[in-house]
């Protein structure tokens, strides 16, 4: 008897399941070395979040002491913990500081260097040899997002002008070295003064937490424009000024504390000023510059200054404020590198990277052997290229 055919099976297309290979890139995170950089890029748990996404990271043993994490919180979140070399082999080098020679001879040819871009500590030496190993360098704090703004640098200014006032505050109320008087002062007795120069990020984060606990706060800045949207911004209680010559000399003769920020057309406060001021007055420069705001006065680096040490002078110039809180800037850094290497990721690739993400291609100061920043090309004595002539053949 014949099967109907009816009952017959009919073979039916079934689809089938594809995907593309997707590069798995690795995260490098070497421990840094210079004393003046304590704040650490990753937490642990930026670490998993950023293993969940498809990378490999790999950390130095001991790199995050200075923000005191522990070499097993991030073994238990996944992280391969390496020595320096394997740290500085990876796709992708995380290290605030710029490298110093050795290290960049260690990194994988091609590879691309996350770093902040701190022009007073590059060296003609360094950025030769990032030429020679024809490293992607890309400063963290040019990096701007899809609006215009500079996610790295905002943040950590904001956390430069807090720490400021936060270590001004335990100085003043310290009854050894300092003058033992609260920042804000109590009913009856006046408060300590705070000028400000500028109105910036830092600036404002500075003024907000002074007038927060009790000071009184002056603002100075040319840039009227910016002046009044930051004292609309902070309210009333900060008075706010252009920098006209003899009110900010009466302002800083008052002060208590002095901070320093990025000024529209810039300027130096000079040895006259200073000898002006009070005796024991906290000054504070926030700027990339490393202190050369106050060329008269020596500096005190707050990453490495130790509390027992003996009394500072008179009068010094404090700098790198928002390494006295390295954890918090660590936290910081993480929330906003989860971004961008995500971004990353969907390039699948840096220079695709460049290419699409123009906020990520402006932040770019060595490109595969050529210097496409003019301030980096300057300290190397070469002339720069822009980079886009690059991107347009590659």
């Amino acid at each position: 008897m014949k099967e109907s055919v009816e009952n017959t099976p009919i073979p039916l297309e079934q689809p089938l399941a594809s995907t593309m290979a997707r590069r798995t890139f690795s995260i490098g995170l070497p421990k840094c070395k210079n004393a003046g950089e304590r704040r650490f890029p990753v937490t642990p748990e930026a670490a998993a979040m950023l293993m969940e996404r498809g990378f490999i990271v790999k950390m130095e043993n001991g790199a995050a002491d200075s923000i005191h994490y522990t070499d097993n919180q991030y073994a238990r979140c996944g992280v391969e913990l390496s020595s320096r070399d394997e740290a500085l082999r990876c796709d992708i080098v995380i290290h605030l500081d710029p490298l110093c020679p050795d290290d960049i001879r260690r990194l994988k040819r091609g590879a691309l260097l996350l770093t902040l871009l701190a022009l007073c500590r590059q060296t003609k030496e360094s950025i030769c040899e990032l030429l020679k190993r024809n490293i992607i360098a890309v400063a963290l704090d040019l990096v701007e997002d899809s609006k215009g703004n500079t996610p790295f640098a905002d943040i950590l200014a904001e956390i430069d002008g807090r720490a400021a006032i936060a270590t001004a505050a335990a100085l003043l109320a310290d009854p050894i070295r300092g003058k033992g008087i609260l920042l804000g002062g109590v009913a009856g007795i006046v408060p300590c003064e705070v000028t400000v120069i500028g109105s910036d990020i830092a600036a404002c984060a500075a003024a907000r937490s002074a007038f927060g606990a009790g000071a009184m706060v002056r603002m100075f800045d040319n840039d009227v424009y910016r002046l009044r949207q930051a004292t609309r911004e902070l309210g009333p209680g900060v008075i706010g000024s252009a920098l006209h010559p003899r009110v900010l000399t009466n302002a800083l003769r008052t002060a208590d504390v002095v901070i320093f920020t990025d000024v529209a057309g810039g300027m130096t406060v000079n040895s006259d000023m200073v000898a002006d001021m009070k005796r024991g007055v906290l000054i504070y420069d926030l700027t990339a510059n490393c202190g050369k705001a106050f060329p008269s006065i020596p500096l005190v680096d707050l990453a490495i200054a130790q509390p027992s040490s003996p009394a500072e002078p008179t009068r010094a110039c404090y700098i790198n404020a928002g390494s006295a809180v390295p954890r918090t800037a660590a936290m910081a850094l993480s929330n906003t590198l989860l971004t961008m290497l995500s971004d990353l990721m969907t390039c699948e690739g840096v220079t695709n990277a460049l290419k699409l993400l123009p906020g990520f291609q402006k932040a770019a100061y060595t490109f595969l052997g050529k210097p496409v920043n003019r301030s980096i090309a300057s300290i190397a004595g070469i002339r720069h290229v822009d980079i886009s002539i690059y991107l347009t053949l590659s």
